[in-house]
């Protein structure tokens, strides 16, 4: 007897139907086609023993199992159910007139339990794309995928389950996923404040500047000055995030297997911090089986790299395509998939390899060379792609017994999130989110200077020999303290404060 039933495939970050085909005839072979990987081929034996613990029969004939289109490399073990549902409607031990009207998948136990799954959220859009009544998934993912509305999820805990939903024996209540607007709301109180920072009013600053305009940042400064600290604190003072950015970094976290089983939507923005021995697939992702790396996995909200002399030259450089186009192209012999990539790049350093060359009490012990060679490690075109350098300075001894409170994030967010409100009603159906996303026409357009500020601008980049590149960087920078100012046109005080967040380009560097 023939079979057909329907599960989900992921390709990057998004999910396409299979066809799972069963016809049984006389013979004794078992046969996967379509190109399984070894989880899949291995799922005879899973099936044949969850049938076994669970009173059921395995056909004792020829059994041909086709995952279709047979040109897509099929990975993963959540074909179990698929394939056990369609060899019992096959076998005639279930009902098979509904088998046809869900997309279901799950990896079998040998007791028959249901276990979790990657990539629920973007198979459950696939499934109300393509029309289906409903998907059948583990019961731990059932929350994960309840987020997409107008489509039944129903959670299954055990094979036995969805035979006697399947039959009509057993209802399965659909999942009701949390509105959105509640979920957001538990994000108020972030335990990272930047009101536990002392003094750097200066660096807070240009962090708040960071965050209103998705700006890269660098911070440089000797150890223990509070660099780790600082950032840390900004995803507090980035606004809350759109149920658009909870989607998209939802469904990358879900495809990587990164979401909890209490979890649903993933609804604050996310904080990377790799360590400095990550490798290039780590941080762009890809592998045998590609899963996101870790620029991908900091999509809406920050990936933060300390000690950035000490990480690799090659990890550095292979992030300069992703910092300018948002997105990373992994291209390889068996496969080509596309991940989002729009982070804020968060990086901090030592001046030199002791770390106190900058420090106004501690003795620099390197030599000219070593320190050259040490800031050599951060190649131009990288430096060129961070908007932002900035110096912390050791806080003195006065500020860090002070009694006084800083700012509290609370309060700086609510100014980040006015000026991102300016950003998006400019940048309306322009698909760009932020200042440090716009293209060179669009800088261009919104960033007008006048006489004054053109002088000024020219005599700058021509003393520091800064790059094209760099000239937008600062017009960019200047557009987003003036949407914190409320101010229609760049001024000229805006324009001052965001060039002396380039002067590191040339001062530091080349000594």
């Amino acid at each position: 007897m023939y079979i057909k039933c329907y599960s989900s495939a992921i390709i990057g970050i998004d999910a396409i139907t299979i066809i799972v085909e069963v016809d049984t005839s006389q013979g004794f072979k078992y046969y996967i086609v379509g190109l399984p990987d070894d989880a899949i081929k291995e799922s005879q034996k899973r099936v044949e023993a969850a049938f076994n613990n669970n009173s059921y029969i395995m056909p004792h004939n020829k059994i041909t199992v086709n995952l279709a289109p047979a040109d897509v490399k099929k990975e993963g073990a959540y074909f179990d159910l698929p394939i056990a549902i369609a060899i019992l409607a096959a076998s005639q031990q279930i009902d098979h007139t509904r088998v046809g009207r869900y997309m279901m998948m799950g990896e079998l136990s040998l007791d028959g339990t249901i276990q979790p799954i990657s990539g629920a959220l973007s198979m459950a859009i696939e499934a109300k794309r393509a029309g289906f009544d409903g998907i059948i998934i583990p019961e731990s993912n059932a929350k994960e995928a309840a987020v997409v509305v107008g489509l039944n999820v129903y959670g299954a805990s055990s094979l036995k389950q969805v035979t006697a939903f399947l039959n009509g024996q057993d209802s399965i209540k659909p999942s009701v996923p949390e509105p959105f607007e509640d979920i957001i709301s538990d994000n108020d109180n972030m335990q990272d404040d930047f009101a536990d920072v002392r003094g750097q009013e200066n660096v807070k600053r240009a962090l708040e500047i960071a965050a209103a305009g998705g700006h890269n940042v660098l911070m440089i400064g000797a150890p223990g000055s509070g660099k780790s600290m600082l950032a840390k604190r900004i995803c507090s003072i980035l606004p809350k995030m759109t149920l658009t950015e909870s989607l998209e970094t939802t469904k990358i976290h879900s495809v990587a297997g990164r979401i909890g089983n209490e979890k649903g939507l993933i609804t604050t923005r996310p904080f990377r911090a790799p360590h400095h021995t990550v490798s290039n697939v780590a941080i762009v992702g890809g592998g045998s089986n590609p899963k996101p790396g870790e620029i991908s996995l900091a999509n809406n909200g920050i990936l933060f790299l300390d000690e950035l002399p000490e990480f690799g030259r090659a990890v550095l450089e292979v992030m300069r395509q992703p910092l300018e186009e948002r997105n990373i192209t992994i291209t390889r012999s068996r496969y080509s998939v596309n991940y989002p990539s729009n982070f804020m790049l968060v990086s901090a350093m030592n001046p030199c390899p002791c770390g106190y060359l900058t420090h106004p009490d501690k003795k620099c012990t390197c030599g000219h060379g070593e320190i050259r060679r040490y800031l050599n490690k951060i190649s131009g075109p990288l430096l060129d792609r961070i908007d932002i350098h900035i110096e912390v300075m050791p806080v003195s001894y006065n500020e860090l017994t002070e009694r006084k409170t800083g700012e509290k994030s609370s309060i700086i967010r609510e100014r980040v999130t006015k000026a991102r409100d300016i950003q998006t009603e400019r940048f309306d159906n322009q698909d760009i989110f932020s200042n440090a996303m716009m293209s060179s026409k669009l800088t261009e357009k919104y960033c007008e200077l006048d006489a004054n500020c053109k002088v000024i601008l020219g005599k700058i980049i021509t003393k520091l020999g800064l790059s094209a590149r760099a000239y937008g960087k600062i017009l960019k920078l200047s557009r987003t303290i003036a949407d914190l100012d409320n101010e229609k046109d760049i001024k000229v005080e805006h324009l001052m404060e965001a060039i002396q967040y380039r002067t590191l380009d040339r001062d530091k560097w080349n000594m």
